[in-house]
């Protein structure tokens, strides 16, 4: 069983999670509706076990993800890539398979209080992953290899910082999308 409490959006994730043979305790935020029995019951969630957030990989769940993280500094996060979170024309948790849930919750970070600076603008520019054609998608795979989840540049930027992601994660993460880049070009 999971230690944390699963802060998820609605009752089809809850659904696909446990489907996906996962043991653990969930709270639903039921959306962006957020009732004040729910931020009382994912406070004292946080306060006795931790909490992970795992919201769509979409604008309302990093709406919610960002609320969530506002009020609960403390919280880890899971991502799952949205390429993984696509199916039947829609994207979401629910629509994730079994092993990219498993993958998110064993990729789950802690946010980093005192950020590192570690990286800047230049180093996700010199990636090719801001200014270029095919940016987006190399942050999306960047993203998925590092489990911090998809974001413009500069939201991937603030990810790299906040969720202790290392030099060495970064160069791994870089050279296996290159690997894929150049068996791709053959």
């Amino acid at each position: 069983m999971i230690k944390e409490v699963l802060v998820v959006e609605g009752r089809s994730d809850v659904a696909r999670i446990q489907a996906s043979g996962i043991d653990a305790d969930m709270i639903t935020t039921d959306g962006f509706n957020l009732r004040p029995d729910t931020i009382r019951q994912i406070q004292y969630a946080s306060e006795k076990r931790g909490i992970i957030i795992l919201t769509d990989p979409d604008s309302a769940g990093e709406r919610i993800r960002k609320y969530l993280t506002e009020r609960f500094p403390d919280a880890k996060h899971a991502f799952i890539p949205r390429k993984d979170a696509i199916a039947n024309g829609d994207l979401g948790v629910e629509q994730a398979s079994p092993e990219a849930i498993r993958l998110a919750l064993e990729k789950t970070r802690c946010a980093v209080y005192e950020p590192e600076e570690q990286f800047t603008m230049a180093d996700v520019v010199l990636a090719d992953l801001n200014g270029s054609p095919e940016a987006a998608d190399r942050r999306a795979a960047v993203g998925a290899i590092l489990g911090i989840g998809y974001g413009n540049a500069k939201q991937f930027l603030k990810r790299l910082n906040h969720y202790g992601v290392t030099r060495a994660e970064w160069e791994e993460a870089l050279a296996k999308i290159e690997e894929v880049d150049d068996s791709e070009r053959r």
